[in-house]
């Protein structure tokens, strides 16, 4: 096998300016579009990180707030809820006060009337306690209305602290209150036994009053002894009156 070296070099030489061409006016540009179209998309990559970046920080801002939003929807529920709590109890509070007051009231209420009904019942028995009893003294002897009750007025002028009694008899002169006029005689009896029973003689000036319906009444500036069925209708009254 023969070999042509000058065929040989021209192709070497034509393969070598062909290289050249091509690595000039063919590689290079071809080279600089694609480093451009890398950066380019390198640009667009980087420009994809941030957005996506971007939009990640977003999301969890928004993640953030929209707990913010619930914690702080929480919050006011439960203050609510609080609150609404806080304003029932206050209302039954007020409600139980109310109906305490309310029945406070209401028992004071009836409480007065029973006192006043009592007082009524009270009076009304003293009125008919007072008319049986002038219709039984009606029946006795007008000398009942006095006698009967002078023994127990005396005896109790006797009771007299010393002291009392004492300044009774420096009194001289006491007045004394009758269910009717007593006679003379009656007067002599009533200052003769009083006497006796101070220990001094005294007198009296005898007024009638006919509310006392029966007996005698000692009015004086250091004392006052009754015995008479006023006082006597009054003590039961009183005393019924306070049982009920």
């Amino acid at each position: 096998m023969t070999i042509d070296w000058w065929t040989l070099g021209l192709q070497t030489i034509n393969v070598v300016v062909l290289v050249w061409l091509l690595a000039r006016f063919l590689f290079r540009p071809v080279s600089r579009i694609i480093a451009e179209r890398q950066a380019a998309a390198q640009s667009a990559l980087d420009a994809a990180k941030a957005a996506q970046a971007e939009a990640e920080a977003a999301n969890a801002q928004a993640k953030s707030e929209a707990a913010e939003q619930a914690s702080a929807r929480v919050a006011q529920l439960s203050q609510a809820q609080e609150a609404a709590k806080q304003e029932s109890a206050r209302l039954l509070t007020k409600a139980h006060n109310e109906v305490a007051a309310l029945r406070a009231q209401t028992e004071a209420e009836i409480a007065k009337e029973r006192e006043a009904a009592q007082a009524q019942m009270a009076r009304e028995a003293g009125v008919l306690a007072s008319d049986i009893a002038a219709r039984l003294l009606s029946r006795l002897p007008d000398s009942a209305r006095l006698e009967g009750f002078l023994p127990g007025l005396i005896e109790a002028v006797r009771k007299l602290p010393e002291p009392t009694r004492e300044a009774l008899l420096a009194q001289g002169k006491l007045a004394l209150r009758a269910a009717r006029a007593p006679s003379a005689e009656e007067t002599t009896r009533i200052e003769a036994q009083l006497s006796e029973a101070l220990g001094g003689p005294v007198t009296v000036d005898t007024s009638v009053d006919e509310s006392l319906l029966a007996g005698l009444e000692l009015d004086a500036a250091t004392a006052v002894v009754r015995n008479h069925l006023r006082a006597d209708l009054d003590r039961i009254t009183a005393e019924v009156t306070q049982d009920d």
